[in-house]
């Protein structure tokens, strides 16, 4: 009699620990895997890639105070060879002497292919650098304004600057 009842016991034991292992597996398999895929998921509807016009509308400007030449495809044999290429990356080849030529074909907005040397290049570069840092440091101050405002907004509540009622510089 003793023994079934510890029999019984250790069987429940069993199914608790059982249960308790797939609640997790079910929690750690299934739902946070959702969350994340939520999470990354929301950061791409906050910050969409722009599309292949959108890209050759802002890199066009670029090329040409770089110095890139545009050469536009002005007849078909010329147009069905600029969509052959691949658009909107900078490639090279090597001239005659060793040097080399960057090109990029726009088959988007201008249809053209701009053609660019090593000089045009680096100005290339370089304006892209300038405008990337201009950009995180135009996001640096709008996260910098939002956390002052909300700042603000947590020393405008009626328990001052803290987390309630005695804590903090309110009552």
């Amino acid at each position: 009699m003793i023994f079934r009842h510890k029999a019984r016991t250790d069987f429940i034991d069993y199914c608790r620990a059982m249960c308790l292992r797939f609640r997790r597996r079910v929690i750690f398999g299934v739902a946070a895997p959702a969350l994340l895929a939520v999470a990354f998921g929301g950061c791409s509807v906050l910050n969409p890639q722009p599309t292949p016009q959108q890209r050759a509308q802002y890199l066009g400007p670029i090329l040409s105070a770089a110095g890139f030449k545009m050469v536009p495809a002005d007849t078909p044999t010329k147009m069905q060879k600029l969509k052959s290429l691949q658009p909107l990356n900078v490639n090279y080849y090597l001239g005659k002497n060793g040097e080399p030529h960057y090109w990029l074909s726009d088959p988007y907005q201008c249809h053209c292919l701009y053609v660019g040397d090593q000089k045009a290049y680096q100005n290339y570069e370089n304006i892209r650098l300038k405008n990337r840092i201009a950009r995180q440091q135009e996001e640096a101050a709008q996260e910098n304004l939002e956390a002052s405002q909300n700042m603000e907004m947590n020393m405008m509540s009626p328990f001052g600057f803290g987390f309630g009622p005695g804590i903090g510089f309110g009552f």
